[in-house]
């Protein structure tokens, strides 16, 4: 995400670090660029022209000219000001109330039904609420529908009324619903138009005063840049909702809705959208953005991410089978399962500190493990567990069932067996001292 602004953003302040000396001259040479970066990024004009005032403000105000390490600095200032542009902390959603309601607002085509579906399973899992989505999209049977097969698949009660065009009451029949049902947490999802028009806002307007929600949030796709922002400057003055949710944000986008709508309505982004499946859903946290736009990447959201899929149960079951050298293949997929559970791989790589520069250009297909995965379960349960057994004519068997060759067969062989002698080294010491400070972890956020 971002990797033209942060390319950008990296050649400007890139210059700087070359000089032996700052001046006042270069630092507005580089801040030129800056500001020419955050222009196509689709940022506002007014917006990106006071984002460098006061990074310049800043710089003078810390004595950068004779700073020993002034280029590391003004990326700090820049780092600062990104943050603060984007809403400084994180803020978290209101769940108060029995049920909490929370309203869902934005354009047809912003991924708002997906997300609520993405919210509800968020809050199941995080939060370990019991949601209950309500659908109030009276115009698009399709929608309607589409907020039904998301329940069935993530196994979250769905709340509709086919028979009835009148959004309101489906609104307060879905609450009603969810109080004698027992569900804590209701996500109304409401109609969206291809632009914003009168009848529209009536509608949303009326059901944001029939239920009272805790929370309204505005779903704004990230791609739209800077019509995005118009948009939820329109859509506030009718809601005055309570915070943003950013959607494909792992698309071709620009980056300007992220880095300009916190100023322009003064509401926080509370979610982001990384991708297609349903666990693709991060709360936004502005310091880790502004990491990531300057490529520092962002471990900390990596590590939660892995304790999220960390069982202590399971590590020790694993450790033991690593220490009497029965690691196998199943115990392999499973390794693979909980990586892709994480998040795309392009995601995940993005986090790591100067990862996005290094694959600049390299396509990271989201389904890298597929060929492995086909591999394996083209392997008997005796070949799993065994791997010792596979000679040639498994080998071809193994090649011809997964569509690969015999040449990749052999390569993932190979490269498992120097992966199981690593592991079996590292139980020595070190590893073990992971596996504890992993599970130590768990508890420290």
């Amino acid at each position: 995400m971002f990797d033209n602004l942060s390319e950008k953003l990296d050649g400007a302040l890139h210059k700087l670090k070359g000089h032996g000396q700052i001046t006042e001259i270069n630092i507005a040479e580089t801040l030129k660029e800056v500001r020419r970066a955050l222009l196509d990024a689709d940022v506002n004009y007014k917006i990106a022209k006071e984002f460098t005032n006061n990074v310049k403000e800043k710089a003078l105000g810390q004595d950068v000219l004779n700073s020993l390490k002034p280029g590391q600095l003004m990326v700090k200032l820049v780092k600062d000001e990104l943050t603060q542009l984007m809403g400084g902390d994180a803020v978290g959603i209101n769940l108060s109330g029995t049920p909490s309601v929370i309203l869902m607002s934005g354009l047809q085509g912003s991924g708002k039904t997906t997300f609520s579906g993405k919210l509800a399973n968020f809050l199941k899992n995080k939060k370990t609420k019991n949601p209950l989505l309500v659908a109030c999209d009276v115009y698009r049977p399709a929608a309607i529908d589409q907020l039904h097969v998301l329940g069935e698949q993530l196994n979250i009660d769905v709340y509709s009324d086919k028979g009835n065009s009148d959004a309101v009451a489906i609104a307060k029949a879905g609450v009603a619903h969810a109080k004698a049902n027992g569900h804590n947490v209701v996500i109304v999802d409401t109609a969206g138009r291809l632009g914003i028009d009168e009848q529209m806002m009536n509608e949303i307007g009326n059901i944001h005063a029939a239920i009272a929600p805790s929370e309204t949030l505005f779903v704004v796709d990230s791609m739209t840049g800077q019509d995005a922002v118009n948009t939820a400057k329109a859509f506030n003055d009718v809601l005055d909702f309570d915070g943003v949710i950013l959607t494909k944000l792992d698309g071709d986008t620009r980056g300007g809705a992220a880095l300009s709508i916190k100023s322009v309505v003064d509401k926080p982004i509370k979610f982001i959208g990384t991708g297609e499946k349903m666990e693709a859903i991060d709360v936004f946290y502005p310091e880790r953005m502004a990491d990531r736009i300057l490529g520092m990447g962002d471990v900390v959201s990596l590590v939660e991410r892995a304790q999220e899929q960390f069982d202590e149960e399971e590590a020790r079951k694993l450790q033991k089978k690593i220490a009497k050298n029965k690691f196998g293949f199943d115990d392999f997929l499973n390794q693979i399962q909980q990586i892709k559970k994480m998040g795309n791989m392009k995601d995940l790589l993005g986090m790591i500190p100067g990862a996005s520069k290094a694959l600049k250009g390299i396509d990271i297909d989201d389904d890298a493990f597929k060929g492995i995965e086909a591999i394996i379960h083209s392997m008997t349960p005796e070949e799993r567990s065994n791997p010792s057994v596979l000679n040639a004519s498994r080998k071809k068997r193994i090649a011809k069932g997964s569509g690969t060759t015999i040449q990749q067969v052999n390569q993932l062989l190979k490269q498992f067996d120097q992966m199981g002698k690593m592991m079996k080294m590292m139980q020595g010491g070190g590893g073990k001292k992971m596996m504890q400070m992993m599970g130590g972890m768990k508890g420290m956020r």
